[in-house]
């Protein structure tokens, strides 16, 4: 029998129902071979309602990690104390690493400061036994959650359910910031511009960008479950801690690296004007690790292999009884649909934008689908006779 199954049973089976709910929780704890890392209900608050996540996580942009203007290489010494806020304590920019290849820490910190933002969100919503919220990041697009909870949950003790609380959000909110940053990599790689003005398709899946993100979420999660410091000292603690375990090369190194590849990897000078050629696709959705692209031949890293890092999925989540569903609206505007059209020449596309509305109730909707039509119609008249 799975894991998941004996939970369902232990959780609904009626011959279970002289067991304290404390008993069934400590059976599954067991089970999953995990204990709680704390009880004290004072400290879970003090972290996860924090009044620096009541507002969004400062803007910060980042940088390509080629060899090209505005591109900041840096040493791990002069990285500066993290700042949630407006804090100006930060520096910076991209870090060579001989287990990870570059590294953004404008993405690391950003998506550490994410985590927190939505592990408390989360946690806000478990505590009051809400089933359904919905949070926006900075693209725009609707993140919508739907939470079944064990059939447990009513007959917990309140330490138990702050204990679950408090680690299922921060679960929950390591999960969704690495969602929503895969998202945004997919935004960006068909044209979504955040500044609503520069472009950023060079920027999208760039081969250090998915590591970062990752690596961000990881850091604000052990950041959470720190004791004894603040967010932002427990992330400027982990930061140096996990650029040190990836073997951290001085800024000459990492800008040497960059320039190694130059015209195969990418080619250009200026942002806006540079082609990214070397992409990292592997967001870790197949086999749950991202491995990190690497530049082959650094001198200083010898035959050192990347370092695949696993990424957040929801098994604890499931294996505490809780199903979710969570799911990412696109709605960056009008919508489109790409139509690839044969001619002699070869392919040639034609996009057919549409209204939101109108595409969700086209199926249904005769008027809808009848606008549609005619707003495609002489595009799709020009396919078929190019095509005939």
């Amino acid at each position: 029998m799975k894991l998941s199954q004996s939970m369902r049973l232990l959780g609904c089976r009626s011959g279970m129902s002289k067991l304290s709910a404390a008993v069934i929780l400590s059976l599954l704890m067991t089970c999953i071979g995990c204990r709680p890392l704390y009880r004290d209900p004072a400290t879970v608050r003090n972290k996860l309602l924090s009044k620096d996540f009541d507002a969004e996580p400062k803007f910060r942009i980042g940088s390509y990690a080629s060899d090209t203007v505005s591109t900041h290489f840096l040493d791990t010494d002069h990285l500066g104390p993290h700042g949630y806020g407006l804090k100006l304590s930060e520096h910076n920019g991209i870090v060579y690493t001989c287990r990870a290849g570059h590294i953004d820490t404008y993405h690391v910190r950003e998506m550490a400061d994410w985590t927190g933002v939505l592990a408390a969100k989360t946690y806000k919503h478990l505590k009051r036994g809400d089933r359904q919220f919905s949070f926006k990041m900075k693209e725009g697009s609707p993140c919508y959650v739907r939470l079944t909870y064990p059939n447990i949950w009513n007959n917990l003790s309140p330490q138990d359910k702050e204990f679950l609380a408090y680690d299922l959000s921060i679960r929950l909110g390591q999960y969704f910031t690495y969602s929503a940053a895969t998202w945004h990599e997919i935004l960006t790689w068909f044209g979504y511009k955040c500044t609503g003005f520069f472009p950023e398709f060079p920027s999208a899946f760039s081969w250090e960008d998915t590591f970062s993100n990752l690596l961000g979420c990881k850091i604000g999660e052990q950041a959470l479950r720190d004791r004894k410091n603040t967010f932002s000292e427990a992330v400027t603690l982990l930061l140096n801690k996990e650029l040190e375990e990836l073997l951290p090369q001085p800024a000459e190194v990492g800008k040497h690296a960059s320039d190694t590849v130059r015209g195969l990897w990418y080619s250009g000078a200026v942002p806006g004007f540079v082609n990214m050629k070397k992409r990292n696709f592997d967001s870790g959705l197949d086999d749950g690790l991202v491995t990190p692209c690497v530049v082959p031949f650094v001198p200083e890293c010898g035959c050192i292999r990347a370092q695949a890092y696993p990424i957040p999925n929801l098994d604890i989540v499931e294996s505490y009884g809780f199903s979710i569903r969570f799911e990412i609206e696109p709605r960056e505007g009008q919508w489109e649909i790409k139509l690839e059209c044969a001619i002699d020449e070869g392919w040639e596309t034609f996009k057919l934008s549409a209204e939101k509305s109108y595409l969700l109730h086209g199926f249904e909707d005769a008027v809808a689908r009848e606008v549609m039509l005619d707003n495609w119609r002489e595009a799709l008249v020009s396919c078929r006779t190019k095509n005939s």
